[in-house]
């Protein structure tokens, strides 16, 4: 059964790929949210100037998905960044830096309705907990076991301060 908690909330996403924008919804569907889709920026950028979303739903590539994740920022809107061709450790390091509230790879968008939720009902730092506890063993196979240490300051910092243990991110 699904979660009740999304239903009614008003989700933008915006991809220039329309079969994910698809998947989303169908993913979407059984929860009876509000989806809006976008598959340009500037689609994107005019349904956030005129509407108030409870979350965004927003691709890097194609969509120049981080201007629109500032522009989603400076509305107080949540974001999932949802991502294929961007997917490394300085896209991920660039959407937490300016805000995002999750990045899942494209590859895991069957289970965008548990990220939504998590972004809606959780804080800044418990959903990124999340995030990682969820996914961070498939940035480690992905990007390898090393991927943290050209930043190691910053992903020190943002483990701390997300009560994070390093082992659910390196998959060793």
């Amino acid at each position: 059964m699904a979660s009740n908690f999304l239903k009614g909330k008003m989700v933008l996403a915006v991809d220039d790929e329309r079969d994910v924008l698809e998947i989303i919804a169908e993913e979407l569907e059984e929860y009876d949210v509000e989806l809006d889709r976008a598959s340009t920026f500037e689609d994107g950028l005019e349904k956030m100037s005129v509407l108030t979303y409870d979350v965004a739903i927003l691709d890097i590539m194609g969509v120049r998905g981080f201007e629109l994740l500032e522009y989603a920022e400076s509305r107080k809107i949540p974001v999932v960044i949802l991502t294929a061709h961007a997917l490394s450790p300085e896209s991920l390091k660039k959407s937490i830096e300016l805000g995002a509230r999750a990045y899942l790879p494209k590859d895991q968008l069957g289970k965008i309705a548990p990220f939504l939720e998590d972004v809606l009902t959780l804080s800044y730092n418990s959903a990124w907990r999340s995030v990682f506890e969820k996914v961070g063993t498939s940035f480690g196979k992905r990007f390898g076991p090393e991927w943290r240490k050209t930043e190691k300051e910053f992903w020190e910092t943002f483990d701390e301060n997300i009560g994070l243990n390093e082992s659910v991110i390196i998959d060793s």
